[in-house]
């Protein structure tokens, strides 16, 4: 389990990467707002609650995609560059999200963990980690379902708890750097 020296570490190394990412990338992110707004007649950042570290919950920060129940072309275009994500570097900076951590999800599924499942509300919620990877494509696999929403309960869901569990109980800040650089690539 990752304990509070390594937490500290991962803050410092969170908070200084985010700070030079947000440099380089906040004129990206301002003007894929300003075209959001006008691809989808709404403001272009994205705000909606998610479940963060201790079951706290944050508004996650993301460029708006959808107009009128459905995914833009430009919308689609983002979510599959992961582009409509970079605000979320805002997230980071302010200590709400981390680089690395399990994906922070919408209220009904990690606040619900119960016993050793709830160690994943003991770290920051992260932009990337393994199971994020490996269910990469998790939009195209609950289209393949015929019914995405138990399959997504009763196989992706627990899945997913199970490597993060795993993450939190292996963590290292090598192995951080390495799912980072697995999700650049």
């Amino acid at each position: 389990m990752i304990n509070n020296k390594q937490k500290r570490v991962k803050r410092l190394f969170d908070f200084f990467l985010s700070l030079f990412l947000l440099i380089i990338f906040l004129p990206i992110i301002l003007v894929l707002v300003l075209v959001a707004s006008i691809d989808t007649k709404m403001f272009g950042l994205f705000l909606q609650n998610r479940v963060g570290e201790e079951g706290k919950l944050f508004k996650i920060m993301k460029i708006r995609t959808m107009k009128n129940q459905s995914t833009s072309k430009l919308g689609q275009f983002l979510r599959n560059s992961k582009l409509d994500e970079l605000p979320q570097l805002i997230n980071i900076f302010f200590g709400q999200m981390s680089f690395v951590g399990p994906r922070p999800d919408l209220e009904g599924f990690a606040d619900k963990l119960e016993g050793g499942d709830r160690i994943i509300l003991t770290v920051k919620p992260g932009l990337t980690s393994p199971a994020s990877i490996k269910y990469k494509d998790e939009e195209t696999i609950l289209a393949q379902q015929e019914d995405s929403e138990r399959y997504n309960k009763e196989v992706i869901w627990i899945d997913k708890v199970r490597m993060n569990k795993e993450y939190i109980n292996n963590w290292s800040f090598l192995r951080d750097i390495n799912c980072l650089i697995k999700s650049v690539i």
